[in-house]
C-alpha cells in the first residue's frame, strides 16, 4: 500500500564539504522539494567505490520533505548533486508532531 503524499519522508544524503551541502539544500528548499535540511559536518564515510575500500570526511543532510515529494526529489539529486551516484535514502518517522507536520506539509506544497 503506497503511503498518502502529505506523509513526511525524512531524507539522509551527503556530500563531500559544507559549500556543497548548503548549495543543494538552498536549491532544495528554493524549490520547495524539501521544507527544511540540516547540515551536520564532519562525519566520516567508509565505504567500497570502484573495487577499493575508500574513507573520506563528508557532511550528512537530514532533509524533511513528504512522500509526494519523493519523485521530484530524486529527479532534482540527478542534476544537482556533485555526485556520480548520491546517497538518497528515504526514511518514514514513526510520529511527526502535528504543529511541525503541518509546517512540513505548507514547506512543500507547489505554489498556487
Amino acid at each position: 500500500m503506497e503511503a498518502p503524499a502529505d506523509a513526511a519522508r525524512w531524507v539522509v544524503s551527503t556530500v563531500a564539504d559544507v559549500a556543497a551541502a548548503g548549495r543543494l539544500s538552498r536549491a532544495l528548499v528554493e524549490r520547495r522539494l524539501v521544507a527544511c535540511a540540516t547540515i551536520v559536518p564532519g562525519v566520516t564515510s567508509v565505504y567500497r567505490w570502484e573495487g577499493r575500500v575508500q574513507e573520506d570526511g563528508e557532511v550528512l543532510l537530514f532533509l524533511k520533505t513528504t512522500a509526494g515529494r519523493m519523485r521530484e526529489l530524486e529527479q532534482a539529486f540527478a542534476e544537482l548533486h556533485p555526485y556520480r551516484v548520491p546517497e538518497l535514502v528515504a526514511l518514514e518517522p514513526a510520529h511527526v508532531g502535528a504543529p511541525y507536520l503541518a509546517w512540513l506539509r505548507a514547506s512543500v506544497a507547489e505554489e498556487r
